[in-house]
């Protein structure tokens, strides 16, 4: 089994609502397929470096996830049928991009964390 990271960029027309129904498409997709789903990252609205198909913005998203080689046939087949995707790329992690992926992980939870915890604090230290 192979570990993979893709990144599709979805249509900013879309409402939140809508946007969550296409990952969760593309989660099934690869759960369907026999994968696992590592990792999840909604990176929101984000401005592109040029313009596709007339549009300046569009959502972000990650997803890390094991598997055989023909899933990410079947993945890619799936994005490039849904019009809501402007651009995807999928890319086999070696050993050295899945260490820095676990780390970047970590720390992200890490401040995660600590950012919810900080509110905590003050609370306390006010009462």
């Amino acid at each position: 089994m192979n570990r993979y990271e893709t990144v599709f960029i979805l249509t900013p027309v879309l409402s939140d609502e809508q946007m969550k129904e296409a990952v969760e498409k593309f989660k099934g997709v690869l759960t369907a397929n026999g994968a696992t789903i590592v990792n999840e990252e909604e990176w929101g609205l984000r401005k592109l470096a040029y313009p596709i198909q007339k549009k300046s913005t569009g959502f972000y998203c990650l997803l890390e996830f094991e598997g055989e080689p023909t899933i990410v046939k079947q993945l890619e087949i799936a994005y490039r049928r849904d019009e809501k995707v402007l651009r995807f790329l999928t890319f086999r992690l070696d050993k050295y991009a899945a260490e820095y992926a676990e780390k970047r992980r970590n720390l992200r939870a890490n401040k995660a964390s600590e950012t919810a915890e900080a509110p905590a604090e003050a609370e306390n230290k006010e009462a």
